[in-house]
C-alpha cells in the first residue's frame, strides 16, 4: 500500500515514446512510488528537456529514471539539479556524445523523416528490440503507434537535441546518490560496455543486466526491469 513515506518516481521516455514505454513501471512500482512521466516533446536541446523536466516535477526531492534519450536528460538533470534527485536509474543509455558515424546516421534520419517518416520508424525497429521480440506483433505495433503518435517534427526536434548533447563522462564522479545502471543484454544501440563504464565512474553504481532483451527494456523485459527498480528505490524508501 502507498504511504507517506513512498517516494516519488518520475520516469523519463527515449526517442519519440510516450507514457506506454513505462507503462509496467507505472502499474508495477506504484505500491512503492508516485510515479509520473515526464514530457521530453517540448525542448529543442536536452538541457531544455531537463529545465522543463524539473519545472513540471513534483516539489522538493524525487528519484528519477531515464531511458535511452531520457538517459541523457536525466544526466543533464544530475547536472543542473543534483539536491533534487534522491536516487539515479539509468536505462539502455550513454554518458557519451555521438560518434561522427552516429551523428551521420542521424543526419540521414532526419533528412528521410521529412518525407517517410514511417519507413524511418520502420528500418529503427530492429535496432531497438531483441530479435523475439520483433515477432511480437502487439510490441511492435504500439512502439510504432507511439513513434506516429508524436510525428515527424518531434522526431526530428529530438534528434537534433540528441546530437547536441554534451559529454557526460566528465560529471559522473559529481553523481552520490544510489544509481542503478541497467541494460537489455542485446541492445545494439547502446551496448553494455558503455553501461559497465558509467558504473565505473558513478560512486554507489550498480549494473544490472537482462537477458533476452535489446534496446527497450521497460517494455521487453517489464517484470526483471520491475525488480531491479524496486530493489533500487527500497534503499531511499524510509
Amino acid at each position: 500500500m502507498l504511504t507517506t513515506q513512498c517516494p516519488h518516481l518520475v520516469l523519463l521516455p527515449g526517442l519519440v515514446n510516450d507514457s506506454r514505454l513505462w507503462q509496467h513501471q507505472a502499474s508495477g512500482l506504484a505500491d512503492i512510488a508516485r510515479v509520473s512521466v515526464g514530457d521530453l516533446t517540448k525542448g529543442h536541446t536536452i538541457a531544455e528537456m531537463a529545465s522543463d523536466v524539473l519545472a513540471s516535477a513534483p516539489a522538493g526531492q524525487f528519484a528519477l529514471a531515464g531511458l535511452s534519450m531520457g538517459g541523457y536528460v536525466a544526466l543533464e538533470i544530475m547536472r543542473q539539479a543534483p539536491e533534487r534527485i534522491l536516487a539515479l536509474a539509468l536505462l539502455d543509455t550513454s554518458a557519451r556524445p555521438d560518434t561522427p558515424t552516429a551523428l551521420e546516421n542521424r543526419s540521414i534520419a532526419i533528412e528521410k523523416a521529412e518525407s517517410n517518416y514511417q519507413a524511418v520508424i520502420e528500418e529503427l525497429m530492429p535496432k531497438q528490440l531483441h530479435p523475439q521480440h520483433m515477432a511480437d506483433a502487439e510490441m511492435v505495433s504500439m512502439i510504432t503507434d507511439m513513434a506516429m503518435s508524436l510525428g515527424n517534427k518531434t522526431f526530428i526536434r529530438q534528434q537534433r537535441a540528441i546530437a547536441g548533447r554534451i559529454d557526460s563522462i566528465p560529471s559522473l564522479a559529481f553523481i552520490h546518490c544510489p544509481t542503478l545502471v541497467l541494460c537489455g543484454r542485446d541492445d545494439a544501440i547502446t551496448p553494455i560496455g558503455l553501461h559497465q563504464e558509467m558504473v565505473t565512474e558513478i560512486e554507489w553504481a550498480e549494473l544490472s543486466i537482462i537477458d533476452n532483451c535489446g534496446h527497450l527494456s521497460a517494455l521487453e523485459q517489464p517484470t526483471r526491469v520491475n525488480e531491479a527498480l524496486a530493489q533500487w528505490l527500497v534503499k531511499i524508501i524510509r
